[in-house]
Formats: structure tokens, C-alpha cells, sequence
């Protein structure tokens, strides 16, 4: 039985130079579509073709080409992380909120690969 329960959405979150420049890319290229651009926070989100799969694209002004972090939705983070520190899950400083928005927190597998973890603090779905 896993430590933590995840929900049903990944967010594979992308470091870019313009938000809605790539938006517009992904849009004309691959068809997802935006769902919303979240300015103040230097964010954007496009639904992909697969049902619980967004794209987020996180505006950077040097980004790091090939980047790719999963972004796991779950209904409690303090909660999940704190299991996960306990298991000796390394993460990457605290968790960031945007209050009425997100909560996220970064961690790392064995390998030092990024994941994160994201609670909804809209009342919508994560």
C-alpha cells in the first residue's frame, strides 16, 4: 500500500521564456487548449488530449531546455509530505502556496529526479 494517495491529474509542468508564446504553440501544434494564464504567478495551464493530463508551462527568463517535472494532484500535501519526510524523501525547501490558488512542494526519487506534489485551493478539482 503506497505512503501517500494521489488523485486522478499529472500536471507536466515545463520551464519557458513566454508563457503565451508556447501556449500558443501548443495550441496550434499539438491542439491542447488553454486553460487558463495565471499572470501574477508566472503560469499557465493547457489541457492536453488525455483526460487528467495538463501542461504547465512556468515562465523562467533563462529556462532549462529538456526540464520536465510530473506534477501529482493530492487532497492533503502537508499532510502526504510529511509522510514522505518521514520515509527520508528528500525535498527541495518549503512548500509554496499561492494563497486561493496552489500548494506545492517539490521532492526528488533515488535518482534526483524533480516530482511535485500540488493540493487545489481553489474548491475545484486539483
Amino acid at each position: 500500500m503506497p505512503l501517500v494517495s494521489l488523485d486522478q491529474t499529472i500536471t507536466l509542468a515545463l520551464s519557458v521564456s513566454d508563457r503565451h508564446a508556447s501556449a500558443r504553440w501548443y495550441e496550434d501544434m499539438l491542439g491542447f487548449e488553454v486553460l487558463y494564464h495565471a499572470d501574477a504567478a508566472g503560469w499557465s495551464e493547457l489541457q492536453t488530449k488525455t483526460p487528467g493530463v495538463v501542461m504547465g508551462l512556468g515562465e523562467h527568463t533563462k529556462p532549462a531546455p529538456g526540464n520536465c517535472v510530473p506534477v501529482f494532484g493530492i487532497a492533503d500535501l502537508d499532510g502526504a509530505r510529511a509522510t514522505l519526510e518521514q520515509a527520508g524523501v528528500a525535498f527541495d525547501g518549503a512548500t509554496d502556496v499561492v494563497e486561493g490558488m496552489v500548494k506545492t512542494a517539490t521532492f526528488f526519487d533515488p535518482d534526483g529526479n524533480a516530482l511535485m506534489l500540488a493540493e487545489d485551493l481553489t474548491g475545484g478539482a486539483a
